[in-house]
């Protein structure tokens, strides 16, 4: 995708599960003048980005090369769903922003929908909006229906449930479905791929101020995501000093860093600990205490900072939303998003 990267957030569909999922975003942004394109179109297969798509490229290009060896006829289809929906999608955003008196300003709003198999062989799909990162609207399987999350989407799901448009009845046979038959369709190409293991690297740096020292264990270049990383001393577990969070890598594989404080008479027996998919049992670093010097803390400081900024994209929490008389969307085979 070109400009800004966008990671796309949603509340309800963020939880954590054993097994494969299909993931769709739609993203349209009402100002372009902002250098961003006016429509984006993301598929996920589990993390792996399959296809890209937006209004100045026009494209839908399949990312890793295993997607190739699928039938072509499948991303053909899913070409034109996007160039389709992505009309739709201009009309709905200009319906919400009149709606709400807001005729100018970035506004912007967000679809994603997707299924999930899981080891059990339970299933699960979703189909959720949002508009400028609040949600909005949300689609309930059970009663085929979608439910207005904001008062200023009653009127959004009235005209999706109405007997004329039965937008959730639709949507919810494609998750249930076709969904789930492209679902595995993927995972079996790109299962030697997706169950893959990268062990990681780690570093351990020292940072220092006028008052306080911290040591800061950088684990990068693993996969898959889900990693516990911890310090201790003397065997012991200390309290972090922020939260984990774990950030991609551009080759596909994550980082994380973890902090911990240290009293300037107390730097004896630290050691940072990690268990990940990759490794048969837990990974000890220990921190070696050396005399530094004003250099190193600055190099330090340094590093900081880009692997921080490295790791960043423009985070928008969504969940989106339809539009005043809009046009309804059905997800179609493939996740078409079209008027109705």
């Amino acid at each position: 995708m070109e400009g800004p990267l966008l990671l796309l957030l949603i509340s309800g569909v963020s939880e954590v599960f054993s097994g494969y999922s299909l993931r769709y975003y739609y993203t349209g942004i009402s100002s372009p003048g902002h250098g961003l394109p006016e429509f984006y179109a993301d598929a996920y297969l589990n993390e792996f980005m399959i296809l890209k798509y937006n209004n100045r490229t026009g494209n839908e290009v399949p990312i890793p090369e295993w997607i190739k060896k699928e039938d072509g006829g499948y991303w053909d289809r899913d070409r034109k769903i996007s160039k389709d929906t992505e009309a739709a999608f201009k009309h709905h955003l200009r319906s919400v922003m009149k709606r709400l008196n807001q005729t100018r300003g970035l506004h912007y709003l967000q679809h994603i929908y997707g299924c999930e198999l899981r080891d059990d062989g339970s299933t699960r799909g979703y189909s959720e909006y949002a508009y400028d990162g609040k949600d909005f609207m949300e689609l309930d399987l059970k009663k085929a229906v979608y439910v207005p999350v904001v008062l200023a989407a009653q009127l959004s799901a009235q005209n999706y449930n109405s007997p004329e448009v039965r937008a959730g009845e639709r949507n919810k046979d494609y998750l249930e479905k076709e969904c789930i038959k492209w679902l595995r369709i993927h995972a079996q190409f790109g299962r030697e791929e997706m169950e893959k293991t990268v062990a990681p690297q780690v570093t351990i740096l020292k940072q220092e101020s006028d008052k306080k020292t911290w040591l800061h264990c950088f684990v990068y270049g693993f996969y898959p995501r889900d990693i516990d990383v911890t310090w201790k001393r003397h065997g012991i577990e200390v309290p972090l000093e922020e939260a984990k969070q774990v950030l991609p890598n551009s080759d596909g594989t994550y980082q994380i860093r973890v902090t911990v404080e240290v009293a300037a008479e107390d730097r004896e027996g630290y050691s940072c600990h990690m268990d990940h998919p990759s490794l048969d049992q837990t990974l000890t670093v220990k921190w070696e205490v050396k005399s530094g010097s004003s250099f190193w803390v600055l190099v330090v400081s340094i590093t900081l900072a880009l692997i921080t900024i490295t790791g960043l994209g423009i985070v928008i929490q969504m969940k989106c939303s339809a539009s005043e008389k809009d046009p309804q969307t059905n997800l179609t085979p493939g996740g078409e998003e079209k008027e109705v």
